[in-house]
């Protein structure tokens, strides 16, 4: 059974706090540089977790991800003004 997950940007003031922030989902990335980190959560939980983790007095700010919600299905349409052209024309 597959369970659709949620990406949060977490800004967080010392790198040591990691650690506390990997019990609330699947850490994926850290930047030492500019002190964030990706963490991975469930759909239904999104809300209950940003609200906690924006309670401890180590984490800046906290941004949710918006890729669940663009569309990744592309079409193929040529357009119809599109012009073949005939390379050999000028010589």
């Amino acid at each position: 059974m597959l369970v659709e997950r949620q990406g949060l940007a977490i800004w967080f003031q010392k790198m040591k706090n990691v650690k506390f922030i990997k019990k609330y989902g699947h850490l994926v990335y850290v930047s030492k540089k500019m002190k964030y980190a990706i963490l991975y959560v469930d759909m239904e939980e999104v809300d209950e977790i940003m609200n906690s983790l924006k309670k401890l007095p180590y984490i800046r700010n906290v941004e949710v991800s918006s890729k669940p919600y663009i569309k990744t299905e592309f079409e193929s349409v040529k357009a119809e003004d599109e012009k073949e052209y005939d390379y050999k024309m000028g010589i």
